[in-house]
């Protein structure tokens, strides 16, 4: 990892500044497959960052060899816990994606017309209206849930 006890290796600032650059780009992307690898290549940058941050060495085993030549363990620590973290968070942004895609055929992230709605009324100074429910369940078009994409597109094509 390191040249005697100079530091870090240019190649690997390079590849930490390369994979939390193209970490950081995926994440301001609409489509939820990017931002799923933008979160892995970030992950994967900041875990290269902190094992930069620590001490080179033997193994951190008790008596294999003298406590200043062996590495600091604090950072490995630290990164497998980054891992499991990371992971974790990568099966949530795959099953959203996965959710997206199952109930509109995309996976891309729309715009909130309901946010955009309230910016309009807070810049005219208004109270939104109230949702006062009494619909009923079938009627409430905020409870039902959507049928797959798959199966409107082709009830849309029979219809047609």
């Amino acid at each position: 990892m390191t040249r005697g006890a100079a530091g870090p290796t240019l190649v690997l600032v390079i590849a930490v500044g390369v994979l939390v650059a193209a970490g950081v780009t995926l994440l301001l992307e609409r489509s939820l497959t990017r931002i799923l690898l933008g979160v892995i290549l970030l992950g994967n940058g900041v875990n290269l960052l902190i094992l930069l941050g620590g001490r080179s060495g033997a193994a951190p085993l008790v008596g294999t060899a003298p406590a200043a030549g062996m590495s600091d363990a604090l950072p490995q620590a630290m990164v497998l816990t980054a891992v499991v973290i990371t992971f974790g968070l990568t099966a949530f942004l795959l099953a959203v994606a996965y959710r997206s895609w199952y109930l509109s055929g995309d996976d891309e992230v729309q715009d909130d017309l309901e946010d955009r709605q309230i910016v309009r009324l807070a810049d005219r100074n208004e109270v939104s209206t109230a949702d006062l429910g009494g619909e009923g369940p079938d009627n409430d078009p905020e409870q039902v849930d959507p049928e797959p994409a798959l199966r409107r597109l082709r009830r849309r094509g029979e219809d047609q």
